[in-house]
């Protein structure tokens, strides 16, 4: 796995620098000293950064505040002094939480849980082209390309078809992570929309048609969702 280190204390970034060199399932591309510079790193999209090794508490920008700059985040281990900050990190779904001073095992322990989490994802995107959902205290089958869009409703999400309205109990985030990211994308913090199913955008909204050619608008959440949507579309201008 290719990974960076953030984190604004020079001894720590040397002893996650060993650590990380004495451990073959990872490449070191970065050693850095502020979440400004992660940021530039990875808004470069030069390199493929796998993992992110990240300290909370640094000036200009907390490891929090980056977390919620970018829409599209590698793996996350978190690297910090204080506890306080887990509940907060964990709604950014990293992968571990990691407590100053670290020790090698413990260390290894989060890496191990990367490379797990890594082989599940890459498994799940050469899967097939269908989820199973609860309905009716049955399993039915959804074929991706029938998903218009989907919407959080506090502790439900309802996956809206051509035909059909499905309200489940599942949150946004857990199913996002079931959905081939080539083919789906959040816009915005309550959708996710299927990218072939959209007919046009204007301003702030994304118009989708269903299967009655209804027009349905789903709004843009902000800048960032925007340009991460516009990155993914095959636009000519």
């Amino acid at each position: 796995m290719n990974c960076i280190i953030v984190d604004d204390d020079e001894f720590i970034r040397k002893i996650l620098e060993e650590f990380v060199n004495r451990t073959k399932s990872l490449n070191l591309l970065h050693s850095l000293s502020s979440a400004i510079e992660a940021v530039n790193v990875l808004s470069s999209n030069e390199e493929i950064i796998d993992l992110i090794f990240l300290d909370i508490e640094m000036p200009e920008m907390t490891g929090l505040d980056f977390l919620k700059s970018l829409i599209c985040l590698p793996q996350v281990i978190i690297v910090s002094i204080k506890d306080k900050y887990a509940i907060n990190a964990f709604d950014y779904d990293v992968t571990d939480y990691l407590l100053k001073p670290i020790s090698y095992e413990r260390f290894c322990k989060a890496v191990n849980k990367a490379l797990t989490r890594q082989k599940r994802d890459k498994i799940h995107s050469a899967s097939s082209a269908e989820i199973f959902i609860r309905h009716n205290s049955s399993l039915l089958k959804l074929n991706y390309s029938d998903i218009l869009w989907i919407e959080a409703m506090e502790n439900y999400i309802v996956i809206n078809t051509l035909d059909e309205k499905y309200t489940i109990h599942f949150t946004l985030h857990a199913i996002e992570d079931k959905l081939p990211v080539k083919q789906f994308i959040r816009v915005h913090r309550s959708f996710i929309v299927n990218i072939s199913k959209i007919h046009s955008i204007e301003d702030k909204n994304i118009q989708i048609l269903t299967g009655d050619m209804r027009e349905n608008y789903i709004p843009i959440g902000g800048k960032q969702y925007k340009n991460k949507l516009y990155s993914e579309l095959n636009i000519v201008s």
